[in-house]
């Protein structure tokens, strides 16, 4: 499936406008591609020029701190809040960062069916192709290694930012990285 800026801006748009988003695609120049995602979190453009959402772009934080809300830390603190979860897990993520929780409880408030809106999460992991890897800081462990199940009320995160609560999806090709990020504070 091969998509337009067009169709993948759209998607990111209505999923993400009533979350506190950072999602965003930079490009993959490291073997170890969590270098490429400590520079994604300090606003490197898109490769491709495709508008993103980044709510905290504007935040007087961001003066003192280039990666907020992010934390700066270095690259093995962040490699190891990461686990590998299969393209099922990525689509329902990306559900579920659509709003405060990480979780799919709060979907009705779309107009759109659960399996248009999963229509939409392809849209945009259409844009890595097929040979992309998914990471994410969420866990829900799943029936199988790699999958998350969004079903039970059991969950963690591993925080990456200034926030009480954040939670994402990192996608990684052979040359873009991608991060769609939900922040939220309680």
């Amino acid at each position: 499936m091969s998509v337009s800026q067009k169709s993948w801006e759209s998607a990111v748009r209505h999923l993400f406008e009533d979350a506190y988003p950072y999602d965003a695609t930079g490009p993959r120049r490291h073997e170890d591609w969590v270098l490429d995602v400590l520079v994604l979190m300090a606003r490197v453009p898109d490769p491709r020029g495709w508008a993103g959402l980044d709510d905290a772009a504007r935040n007087p934080e961001r003066e003192a701190s280039a990666t907020y809300p992010f934390v700066a830390h270095p690259p093995e603190y962040v490699a190891r809040r990461l686990q590998e979860i299969d393209r099922n897990s990525a689509e329902d993520l990306l559900l579920a960062l659509t709003d405060d929780g990480c979780t799919h409880s709060r979907l009705a408030r779309f107009a759109e069916s659960r399996e248009e809106l999963r229509m939409m999460a392809r849209t945009i992991l259409a844009r890595y192709g097929d040979g992309a890897s998914y990471h994410t800081n969420v866990t829900r462990p799943g029936h199988a290694y790699g999958s998350l199940d969004f079903t039970k009320s059991d969950w963690g995160y591993s925080p990456l930012s200034v926030y009480t609560e954040d939670y994402g999806l990192i996608v990684v090709t052979d040359t873009e990285v991608g991060m769609f990020w939900n922040f939220a504070d309680y």
